[in-house]
This record gives structure tokens, C-alpha cells and sequence, in this order.
């Protein structure tokens, strides 16, 4: 990477960390915290509270995603981040669960992801598209661990009104990463010239691009359908207790991260992308297979997990990549857009169908659903066409 492209690509994974950590902190804690108000013994409600921000994301990636294309990131971004902070002002003012919800949506709203995986678009070359994207991916997946660590401590200490308003300067303090810490694009983000605006249309039909947002949902709803299952799992057939979850997620999340480099790295130097694409893919398969068998201890688990996040890890970073490499330029916003908007409803479905499937037919029924939906993308992924070429100085020419 050029100086350049590591500063825009680790402030910008920066960002992602503050707002995420901002979003993550909540979720080990709040089902607790939600008992002392009005309606908190209420599951539907409580699910409403973690739910309403990814629905409201999942609303407005798309247009914050075409807006970026047509005003510029930054703008875009830091509105986002306003949304957000005052979002969690809302919530950390709430007295019941009503006003916590709408505050979450509020918070939901400021749906930047589409914009910031925009902006490292533009600031990257094609050949080092998929590390920055990785840096995102890092970012997200420590800062969810460190969320497992840190959140109980910080509500013991500061409450759950602190956590929000925390959650609200962390925002701010990503205003200050965008304004200062972000270089400004020295080209124009619309490079089509006198040529007509790419069209919303033909972005949506692009079968390609059509490939990755189904990839993308069926990945994230695999991930949110195992979270259904998984932590009575740990507890019942690991005999681990719940506040002791965070031994098994943390080591396995960071090494994980330490894994997905080799094979990421390997694929873009020898234009064998789509070899790592398809293995990850049947990798995640296989570990819901091995699920739906109900293993027994911490070990077993452990082992899966690791394997499932590695998997997961590489995809996260490669499917973003290819959507901002498949884009036209003039439309990178609009097509991540759909990506972030297919990635949320993947999460929305997941807690669906992973609830629904483990209330109806039992907990090993969660893993065959999501074996199928992973079959089933393995056998679309398989009939792509277009997959990125070797980097500049690799053994191999030409997409694989």
C-alpha cells in the first residue's frame, strides 16, 4: 500500500471500530439492564431494541450509499454520525423501553457502512482493495470481542445510560476521524466524464453483482442463525458458563484473524481468488454439517468456531472488494449500498429462521437450514464469471 492508501484505509477501519464497539457494547448487557424498566420483561420488546437499528439500517444503506455517489463521502458519513450520536442521547435518556427503541432506530439511521466501504474504494487500488477491506473486517470482529470483555465491567461502573452516551461520543470522535484523519479524494468520484450516470437499474440487474448481495445474505444470516443456538449450546454441551463465553470468542476471533491472511494474500498474488472464495464458502458449510450433529465439549466448538470465523473472516473482506471492483465508479456507492442493504436483511432473517427453525423442529434443524442456504450459494458462487486477476507482479495473469 502507498502512504496514502494506509491512511485512508486504517482511519477509515478506525471508524468502523468506534461505531461498531459503540453498537456491540449494549449487546452482552442489555437483556439485564431491560428487567428494571417498564416492559422489560417483555422478549418481543427487548428484541425490538437489538432488532430496530438493523432494520433501520437495512432501509437506508441504499440511499445513503446513492447519496455518497452524488454528494460526496464525507458529507454523507459525518450526517450519519450526527444521526448516530443523537440517537444515543435518546437512548441513554430513556426511562422505558419505547423511547430505547426509538433511539436504536435512531441510531440504525445513520447507515454509513455503504459510504465508508465507498471511500476506501476510492482511496485503493484494485490490488490492495481486499486488505483494506480486511482491516474493516479486523476492525469489526476485535471490537466485537473486546465488547464481550469490557461491557459488563462498564455497566457495573457507569451504567446503562454511561454505555449510551459513550456510544454518542464515540461518534463525534468519528466526526474528528473523517474531518482530519481521512485524505481528501484528489479525483472525482464520478469518472464517466460527459457520459450518462450509471443507472440504478442496470447496477440492480448486474448478475455478478447480483451473486455477491446473495452471498452476503446468506453469510450473514448463517452467522445470526448460529447466534440463536450457540451461547445455550456452549453452556449446555460445553458445560461453559455464560460469563465465561468470552474465553472461548476472544482467542478464536483473534485467531482467526491471524489465519485469514495467507489465503487472502495468496489468492490476489496468484489470481486464485476464486479457489479461496469457493473453499471459504464450503468451509462455512461444513461447519454447519458438523453442527447439525450436535457436537460435545469445549474443544469440538472451539475447533468450528475457529473454522467458521476464518472462513467468515475471508469472505467479509473478498465480497466487498469484488462489489467495489465489479461497480462502475460512477455507482461504487449505489452498488454497496445493495450489498449493506443485503447484508442486513441476511442478519433480519437469520434471527427469523434461526428462531423459527430451533422453536419448531429443535436446535440441530438451525444448522441443516443454514447448510442448505450455504449449499445453495456455493452452487451460485460456482457460476461465476468474473473473478479478479492476479496483482501486478504475482506468478499467474488473467482471472481464474
Amino acid at each position: 500500500m502507498t502512504p496514502e492508501e494506509l491512511r485512508a484505509s486504517l482511519s477509515l477501519a478506525s471508524l468502523y471500530a468506534l461505531r461498531m464497539l459503540g453498537l456491540f457494547l449494549i449487546l452482552p448487557v442489555f437483556a439485564v439492564h431491560a428487567r428494571a424498566l417498564p416492559g422489560g420483561a417483555s422478549p418481543i420488546q427487548i428484541g425490538l431494541v437489538l432488532g430496530a437499528y438493523s432494520l433501520t439500517q437495512g432501509v437506508l444503506q441504499l440511499p445513503f450509499g446513492m447519496a455518497s455517489d452524488r454528494l460526496g463521502r464525507k458529507p454523507v458519513i459525518i450526517f450519519g454520525l450526527l444521526l448516530f450520536a443523537a440517537g444515543s442521547l435518546v437512548a441513554a435518556w430513556a426511562t422505558d423501553l419505547n423511547t430505547t427503541i426509538i433511539g436504536r432506530a435512531l441510531q440504525g439511521m445513520g447507515a454509513i457502512s455503504a459510504a465508508v466501504t465507498a471511500c476506501i474504494a476510492d482511496h485503493t487500488r484494485d490490488s490492495q482493495r481486499t486488505k483494506a477491506m480486511a482491516m474493516v473486517g479486523a476492525s469489526i470482529g476485535l471490537t466485537f470481542a473486546l465488547s464481550l470483555v469490557v461491557a459488563p465491567l462498564l455497566y457495573t461502573s457507569i451504567g446503562m445510560s454511561g454505555i449510551f452516551h459513550l456510544t454518542g461520543i464515540m461518534a463525534l470522535a468519528g466526526i474528528a476521524v473523517v474531518v482530519w484523519a481521512v485524505p481528501p479524494l484528489h479525483r472525482p468520484i464520478n469518472t464517466a466524464g460527459s457520459q450518462p450516470r450509471t443507472s440504478f437499474a442496470s447496477v440492480l440487474r448486474d448478475a455478478e453483482l447480483m451473486r455477491l448481495n446473495l452471498g452476503i445474505f446468506c453469510l450473514h444470516l448463517v452467522q445470526m442463525a448460529m447466534f440463536v443456538v450457540l451461547p445455550a449450546w456452549l453452556v449446555e454441551r460445553a458445560d461453559l458458563p455464560l460469563a465465561e463465553h468470552w474465553k472461548i470468542y476472544l482467542p478464536v476471533v483473534v485467531a482467526s484473524f491471524a489465519l485469514m491472511s495467507p489465503p487472502l494474500g495468496w489468492g490476489e498474488r496468484n489470481g486464485r481468488v476464486r479457489t479461496v472464495f469457493l473453499v471459504s464458502v464450503a468451509l462455512v458449510l461444513a461447519v454447519q454439517l458438523a453442527c447439525a450433529a450436535q457436537p460435545v465439549g469445549v474443544l469440538p466448538f472451539a475447533v468450528l468456531l475457529l473454522v467458521f470465523f476464518s472462513a467468515f473472516n475471508v469472505l467479509e473482506a473478498l465480497i466487498p472488494s469484488m462489489v467495489s471492483r465489479m461497480a462502475p465508479a460512477d455507482a461504487r456507492g449505489t452498488a454497496l449500498g445493495l450489498y449493506n442493504t443485503t447484508q442486513a436483511l441476511g442478519l433480519f432473517a437469520g434471527g427469523v429462521v434461526g428462531g423459527w427453525a430451533s422453536a419448531a423442529y429443535g436446535s440441530a434443524a438451525v444448522f441443516i437450514v443454514c447448510a442448505f442456504a450455504m449449499a445453495v450459494w456455493l452452487a451460485v458462487a460456482a457460476g461465476a464469471r468474473r473473478w479478479p486477476a492476479a496483482q501486478p507482479g504475482g506468478r499467474r495473469a488473467g482471472a481464474h
